[in-house]
């Protein structure tokens, strides 16, 4: 009966959604309760699906051969999905109120909600032609979602991120067919699935293959240089900037390239190799830009964006370390990451939207008129810079920690990228604490008569994630013990 949870679980937001701007609601409260209704339903069939855990796999639509859409349950399916179905219905909550004021709701909403199913897909899917289809149905879906405004920003921000989902497609591609030619399966097994001895003197010619599907997954995950269309999406609202940068298109791109290299061409095959080299290098290289670009963007939510280009190589690091322990960070760092950006994201919508503003320099002295909305953002802050207590610390502490046991020099050199990473997050981050609470000396408070902090629909999800942070930065022995596991093929 498992497979038609999994159907149930990824068709019922697409159903769901798809249905919204058909149905005939009688008001917007009742289109409300039903689209929260379908996200609550959904992550409860998610989180029966994790609970009862299987690693059957179920085929569901057969090609040829070995080849088909194909769903399993293992350790890394429970990650992705539990993370997704636990963050979409606040974010949900949050569009209530945020969307009032905006056009086309209800196309809005279909495609929100369609994204939801198509992400469990990629978490569900078996295989990497399984995970590369819904992979291409993520970008189909979320590219109206950054069209939105329709505006001429928004435009060009979508074909942006449609050119480059497109072209970074285009080489994943060339990674999936020669899995399929020189796979012993299509199926995702930890170690790998490469017959070597069918490789034989190929070897050279399967780590090109595995450097250009890397970079391509690499487009969705922003990494340099292929990541400018991220903060360009963020002309798209906030609930869409936030589920982008946060859940389902970086993290669904880190999520492919743990499947490539873990699950597909496996470590043993690229350890110690080029290749390995390469793409650590990259991922170092990008911790540092997007931290720099982080320091000098004024834009609230694009230096937002240039954090989560940073953050998102932290885990991409810890994937090229190719070692238990560097999964097992990158999977820490993917979770509390999601947490603490999707909160911040939420708190630069809530300022822009009650003020009308949205620059760091226009935050002068609204800490004390949106307390709610600033101190949520203040514990993001202080999770994204790494400080001891909040799940920011627990994360870049798996990953320092990984690469010091890897012995791998190269690795080395990324505990100084994350600890230069950690100083500016602190610059960039803090800056804007530091702006929004203690403005210059007379300055006049009636610059900012009537903001005050949103409704609860808005404020409830900020508070759920802020003790979230804290609660993973207190008590993440659980978790942490379960990540190693997964990485060490336990599920």
């Amino acid at each position: 009966m498992s497979e038609y949870w999994i159907l149930a679980a990824i068709l019922l937001p697409v159903i769901g959604g798809v249905l919204t701007p058909l149905l005939p609601f009688k008001n917007r409260k009742t289109m409300m309760w039903y689209l929260e209704t379908v996200m609550l339903v959904t992550s409860a069939i998610v989180w029966k699906l994790i609970l009862g855990g299987t690693t059957e796999v179920f085929h569901i639509v057969h090609f040829v051969e070995d080849l088909s859409i194909s769903f399993k349950i293992d350790g890394m399916s429970m990650i992705f999905a539990g993370l997704v179905s636990l963050l979409w219905p606040p974010a949900v909550l949050y569009s209530f109120e945020y969307m009032e004021r905006e056009e086309r709701e209800k196309i809005f909403f279909m495609f929100y909600s369609t994204t939801y199913g198509i992400t469990l897909g990629i978490a569900f899917a078996s295989d990497l032609l399984s995970m590369y289809f819904f992979y291409e149905l993520l970008t189909l879906s979320t590219v109206p979602l950054v069209l939105h405004t329709l505006k001429r920003e928004a435009v060009l921000a979508s074909r942006k991120y449609l050119y480059y989902s497109i072209g970074g497609a285009a080489f994943a591609m060339i990674g999936l067919v020669f899995v399929i030619i020189y796979g012993v399966t299509c199926e995702f097994q930890m170690g790998g699935a490469l017959n070597m001895a069918l490789i034989g003197d190929r070897k050279n010619l399967l780590l090109w293959v595995y450097l250009l599907a890397f970079m391509g997954f690499g487009v969705k995950a922003a990494m340099w240089p292929m990541g400018s269309w991220l903060p360009d999406a963020g002309v798209a609202p906030t609930p869409v900037t936030a589920l982008l940068h946060a859940v389902a298109v970086v993290k669904a791109g880190v999520f492919a390239m743990i499947r490539l290299t873990y699950y597909s061409f496996g470590t043993s095959f690229l350890r110690g190799t080029w290749a390995q080299n390469v793409v650590m290098g990259f991922a170092m290289f990008t911790i540092l830009y997007g931290c720099s670009m982080a320091v000098k963007e004024t834009h609230f939510k694009r230096r937002l964006a240039y954090s989560t280009i940073s953050n998102l190589s932290y885990v991409i690091f810890g994937i090229t370390l190719m070692t238990p322990l560097g999964l097992a960070g990158a999977l820490c760092h993917l979770v509390c990451h999601a947490v603490m950006k999707i909160n911040a994201f939420f708190c630069a919508g809530a300022f822009m939207q009650k003020t009308g503003k949205s620059y760091i320099y226009e935050v002068e002295g609204v800490g004390r008129k949106m307390p709610v909305v600033f101190g949520c953002f203040t514990v993001s802050a202080l999770g994204l810079m790494g400080t001891p207590g909040l799940a920011g610390f627990i994360s870049k502490w798996n990953l320092a920690s990984a690469a010091v046991e890897s012995m791998n020099v190269q690795a080395y050199f990324g505990i100084g990228c994350i600890l230069v990473s950690a100083l500016l997050t602190a610059i960039y981050m803090m800056g804007t604490v530091i702006h929004a609470f203690f403005p210059w000396k007379d300055f006049d408070y009636g610059t900012l008569a009537g903001v005050t902090d949103p409704g609860w629909r808005m404020c409830v999800p900020l508070l759920v994630f802020s003790v979230s942070t804290v609660v993973l930065g207190v008590f993440s022995g659980p978790l942490v013990n379960f990540f190693r596991a997964v990485a060490a093929g336990v599920y």
